[in-house]
């Protein structure tokens, strides 16, 4: 039994010494190369959600221009139509079409671009333009329009 406690005792001394330089200088390299695996993906992982949430977002507001149709006729000459009072609508509200976060004074995309609406006789199109804010683009910089919905 002596033999154990021993053994026991020398074992505790030991390991009271704490990790050196070295330890800590390698855990830390493994903690890098880790973040730096994932971290690319996080971010992959979140333009993806807000193309799905302007995708989302174009769809609410379709729905809203056509409330809107329905009770003025037509279409809004522009997106402010749908969240402030048109003069030009005596069927208008009596609450907004489209409603928005905080303190926003235009309809934004997820990136916080407003959305580009285009009225031509009679038919509109609705688009965001994407991560890069810029007509064109390819992957999350594409345009999401109201035509491929």
């Amino acid at each position: 039994m002596r033999f154990f406690k021993g053994l026991l005792s020398s074992s505790a001394v030991r390991n009271k010494r704490g990790m050196t330089l070295i330890e800590i200088m390698i855990v830390l390299a493994i903690i890098g190369a880790i973040s730096a695996l994932l971290i690319p993906r996080f971010g992959s992982a979140q333009d993806k959600a807000k193309v799905k949430e302007a995708k989302i977002h174009i769809g609410q507001i379709i729905q809203a221009l056509s409330f809107y149709y329905s009770d003025c006729g037509r279409y809004p000459q522009a997106l402010t139509g749908l969240t402030q009072a048109d003069s030009s609508c005596s069927n208008w509200g009596p609450e907004p079409y489209y409603k928005m976060k905080g303190s926003e004074t235009s309809i934004n995309d997820p990136w916080g671009n407003p959305y580009v609406y285009e009225l031509q006789g009679g038919q509109f199109t609705l688009k965001s333009l994407g991560k890069d804010g810029a007509d064109g683009g390819s992957g999350y910089a594409a345009d999401i329009s109201s035509e491929e919905l």
